[in-house]
């Protein structure tokens, strides 16, 4: 939601959302606060929102006070299958959000579950895997590979930015296909 935030990678903590009932009484959104503040630091929400279809995209469940909260225990972003509201008054925070859109408010909602593998934004996440956000998207990957990962981003990004460089000075369709050869967008 907010691109000029930048990129963020942090563990992940997982939890899932849905309509209040009966059999969603025990866990509440301190308790999401606990596990947050258990886990690895620094930390990600990764938010499945579950609700019907008929209203899954007028939940918007996470807020100014929810931001707040969050961001006061140490997390510094929410990844989420769903809405969420009070963008404008979140902008300043400086907490980045990854979501289906923004709706004005929120009906009754409960807590289902806090650290089990949720699939949202495309991706299956596990609490504790490392969960990279940029302006566009997130991927994930497990904290074990971090180092690796690291690595392996500094080294793209210096071929890129080699081969960037050598682009902006290419003058013609033979220079250009020189410099794609072998890559993804050339010959093989």
């Amino acid at each position: 939601m907010f691109p000029e935030l930048g990129r963020i990678a942090r563990y992940a903590v997982t939890c899932v959302y849905g309509i209040a009932g009966p059999n969603h009484s025990r866990l509440s959104f301190v308790d999401i606060i606990d596990a947050l503040e258990e886990s690895p630091q620094p930390t990600i929400l990764v938010l499945k929102q579950d609700f019907p279809p008929e209203i899954a995209g007028k939940v918007g469940l996470s807020g100014g006070n929810m931001t707040t909260a969050l961001k006061s225990i140490g997390c510094l972003g929410v990844v989420s299958d769903g809405p969420s509201r009070d963008i404008d008054e979140i902008r300043p925070m400086g907490f980045q959000y990854l979501l289906t859109g923004v709706c004005p408010g929120h009906g009754e909602m409960a807590v289902h579950a806090i650290n089990i593998p949720v699939s949202v934004a495309g991706m299956d996440v596990s609490p504790g895997e490392i969960v990279r956000t940029n302006e566009n998207s997130a991927c994930k990957f497990p904290a074990s590979k971090l180092e690796q990962v690291v690595k392996n981003l500094k080294l793209l990004k210096k071929e890129e930015s080699e081969r960037m460089a050598a682009l902006s000075k290419a003058k013609t369709a033979a220079e250009i296909r020189a410099i794609f050869t072998g890559q993804s967008y050339g010959t093989k």
